[in-house]
This record gives C-alpha cells, structure tokens and sequence, in this order.
C-alpha cells in the first residue's frame, strides 16, 4: 500500500496548505459562505483530522459534507476523491468504487485521475477471495488494473499494477487446477481435461502450467489416450526438465524415450506441437 500511502500524504499536504490560506483569505466575508452549514475550512481540518486518527468513516463523511455543502468550491473536486480514499481505508470497497466511478465520469481530466483509476482497481484486488470461492472479483480486478497499464503506462501506478496482473492471473489459474483437480479426482476426466486445458492456453506464463501438464498426463491415461498422455509430458519435460511433477509424469507414463519437440522455447509452440 506504500504508493497510496504516499499518495495520501502529498494530497493530505496540499490540502492542510490551501486550508490555511482559504482560511485567511476567507475572514470576514460573511458572504462567501453562502448560507451554507457549516465553513469549508472547518469541514475539512475535521476531515483531516479524522483521517490521521484513522476515523476513515468519519472522515469519509466530512469529506462528503464539503462537496454536499460546498459543491462549487475548488474543494469539492478534492473532498470527492478523499473520500473514496477514506472509504477504502475504511475497507468500505463499494463505496469506494462508486464514489471513485463518480470521480472518474465527472473528472477525467484531473491531475489525479491516474491515481483514482488505481485506487479502484485496488479496491477489487483486495477482494480476491480464496480460489474455493467465486472469482467475480478477481475478473474485475484484472480488468481494472489492465486499465490503468492501457490508461497510464509510464506511470508508477501503471508498474505495480502489472505486478499485481501477474499475481491475478496466477489465482484464476489457480481456480482453474481446483476444478480441475475437482473433476479429476471424481473420475470426470473429459472436463478435467479441459480445465488443465484452460491453464495451459491462457495463463501459460503462470505457475501452475507444470502442475497442469502432469495433471493432463492423468487424465489421458485415465481415458486410455496412452498417446496424448506421453505427449503432455513430453511437453512437461521439454519446458520443466528439473519439475517435480515431470519426475511423476515420467513414471506415470513407463519411462523410456519420449517425443521431443522440434523446436525450443515458448511452451505455447510446444504444446501446439504436440496437439
């Protein structure tokens, strides 16, 4: 979290700086608080406050109440985005992605707009629920995060997100060998199949292909498809020679020779290779 952390601080400075000005600048103007409940200065010194003391709910409505009651304020566009920020902290997700989606529709053109798209994605990558669980978080967060690569590319924001596409990806693949495993274990070896199937074609820069070609070797010889199954961990072998899971394959399918690829490297050629 340490790029929202650092993010935070330089708006939380900025903030408390243009405060103390406004602050002055606004004494004895009785006019310019149009009639409104409560000052800007004083809504936001609480709102600040409230986030430093880590009252991230509290916050979040203060910051709320300075776009509510001072819409036009050259606050308003600033209070929005703190407090999605706040409800983020406050692990209040939804809010945050709604108050964010606002952010996004009504600013696009903001200097922060890069950070708000961020923020949202992470708002789902922390949702990621054990790979036992519904996955519908994890779609949406490796959709958000390649957003924000597409969006803003050489950005800081744009680097850890490919970090954290890598790490996503890896978890449906992860999804994918549980069901396979599921189906496997069940004797539905068609649709295990496919399962592994799915890991090798789509996320095939993952960890998991390894596991994936030995569990494809598996399920042939659990079909009796004795050809496909020395041909999955001939591919095993030629990508992961030094695998665990190749040493299984390998005696899984009697020893001997088996078929090599015509070419090396990427284990999508290989595998086309053989199938």
């Amino acid at each position: 979290m340490s790029l929202s952390s650092n993010r935070l601080a330089r708006i939380v400075a900025t903030l408390l700086a243009a405060v103390a000005i406004s602050a002055c600048a606004g004494d004895g103007d009785g006019d310019s608080e149009r009639f409104v409940e409560r000052p800007v200065q004083e809504l936001y010194h609480e709102a600040v406050d409230a986030l430093r003391a880590e009252e991230y709910t509290r916050a979040a409505e203060r910051f709320d109440d300075v776009e509510r009651q001072h819409p036009y304020s050259v606050w308003a566009v600033k209070a929005s985005l703190m407090a999605a920020f706040s409800h983020y902290q406050a692990t209040d997700y939804e809010q945050a992605v709604l108050a964010l989606d606002r952010f996004i529709q009504l600013h696009p053109g903001n200097s922060d707009i890069a950070y708000a798209y961020y923020l949202r994605a992470l708002c789902y990558y922390e949702r990621i629920s054990d790979v036992v669980r519904d996955q519908f978080n994890t779609e949406k967060a490796l959709t958000a995060l390649r957003e924000v690569v597409r969006r803003f590319p050489d950005t800081d924001y744009a680097r850890d997100a490919r970090l954290k596409i890598d790490l996503t990806r890896d978890h449906l693949a992860g999804k994918e060998m549980d069901i396979g495993r599921y189906y496997l274990t069940r004797g539905h070896y068609l649709a295990a199949v496919r399962r592994f199937r799915r890991v090798v074609d789509i996320y095939e820069t993952t960890t998991h292909i390894p596991e994936a070609l030995h569990r494809l070797t598996e399920a042939y010889l659990a079909l009796g498809l004795k050809n496909e199954a020395t041909k999955a961990a001939a591919v095993l072998g030629h990508n992961y020679p030094g695998s665990e899971w190749y040493s299984d394959s390998y005696a899984l399918v009697g020893g001997g020779s088996l078929p090599v690829p015509e070419e090396r490297g990427f284990l999508k050629r290989a595998f086309d290779w053989v199938f």
